[in-house]
């Protein structure tokens, strides 16, 4: 019998070594997700992070060929869900909403917070933007930004502004906007956007800092009236409502926002397949109409670029929170 040269077994075994590689990386590309993914959302059922979320988690399931189930974990301004998350496997098989409140308003509101956004998570993809809308009961006389900036200062202490409950993106937005404005406009807490709203109707405050959906049929119906909107450009779901920047204070953006975050030292090829199946996602066309008509702008960035958007908006609002002396524990 011939023998093999060492040169050919040196050559099979290179061959066997490629071969092995080879089904090695495609196995890994292949094998995630092969179960159940849980997405977790730190909030009720109904409100903006949830829906968001469900119409992710029903195209990842459409996609992927496993079902993505929301698992709605709701308690003390988002830690309780994001809590739940960093306990989780950092495997890609649990992962969560990461709201603005949670990740970048609650590091600078809690003396004690039991996670840190920027080490326990790992970014995935900014799902969306929800611009803020300033809406004031049909009595206040001031109809634009400016009109509203000038009946401020000659009434300081006299206007107020509700917001479903100390320390939210509602609560936030007025306060930035009483720093660059030059203005004091009075809060005043809720227990939720519901009491909020009806006080706001009954004309028992002045105004409110809102996601849209909330408000926009008693906008068109002429119960509340619409001043202005927090984004940096005019919305398509309400072009003829100008931004607060360009009517009256320069440079104001408030964006309520719903990103995606997994546990830290989830694998990074899990994290990019996440990303990059999110990101086609959010640009289908059925996807893209449905998130505008509820005046959600589409983001979809890189987990490198969400990071740095975290980073950001921690260092934005931490400001207006120190500004304000705003305190939860």
């Amino acid at each position: 019998m011939r023998t093999p040269s060492l040169r050919r077994l040196a050559l099979r075994s290179l061959w066997a070594g490629l071969l092995s590689v080879a089904a090695a990386c495609a196995w890994s590309q292949g094998a995630y997700p092969n179960k159940t993914v849980r997405l977790i959302v730190p909030f009720p059922p109904g409100g903006g992070n949830d829906v968001i979320a469900r119409v992710v988690a029903q195209k990842l399931t459409d996609k992927w060929g496993q079902t993505v189930v929301v698992d709605n974990r709701a308690g003390a301004n988002g830690i309780v869900g994001l809590q739940a998350l960093m306990q989780a496997p950092a495997d890609g098989y649990t992962l969560a909403v990461g709201a603005a409140g949670p990740m970048a308003v609650n590091p600078s509101l809690y003396a004690r917070l039991p996670y840190d956004p920027l080490k326990d998570f790992a970014p995935v993809t900014n799902l969306v933007n929800f611009p803020l809308l300033l809406v004031t009961h049909p009595s206040v006389s001031a109809k634009n930004t400016r009109e509203l900036v000038a009946l401020a200062k000659s009434k300081p202490g006299q206007l107020t502004y509700a917001s479903p409950g100390s320390g939210n993106s509602g609560h936030l937005a007025g306060e930035l906007f009483n720093s660059m404005a030059g203005v004091n406009i009075v809060h005043i807490p809720y227990k939720g956007q519901g009491p909020a709203q009806t006080d706001l109707m009954a004309g028992q405050v002045n105004m409110l800092y809102s996601s849209i959906p909330s408000v926009i049929n008693q906008v068109r119906s002429g119960q509340l009236t619409a001043i202005a909107v927090g984004s940096a450009k005019r919305l398509p779901s309400i072009p003829d409502v100008p931004t607060i920047s360009e009517s009256g204070v320069p440079g104001y953006e408030a964006y309520s926002w719903v990103g995606l975050v997994a546990p830290a030292n989830t694998p990074p090829d899990i994290v990019r397949k996440i990303y990059r199946d999110v990101s086609d996602i959010l640009k289908q066309r059925d996807v893209s109409d449905k998130l505008n008509q509820q005046g959600a702008l589409p983001v979809g960035d890189t987990p490198e670029e969400f990071a740095q958007y975290i980073r950001d908006e921690i260092a934005k609002w931490g400001k207006v929170v120190r500004d304000a002396n705003i305190k939860l524990d």
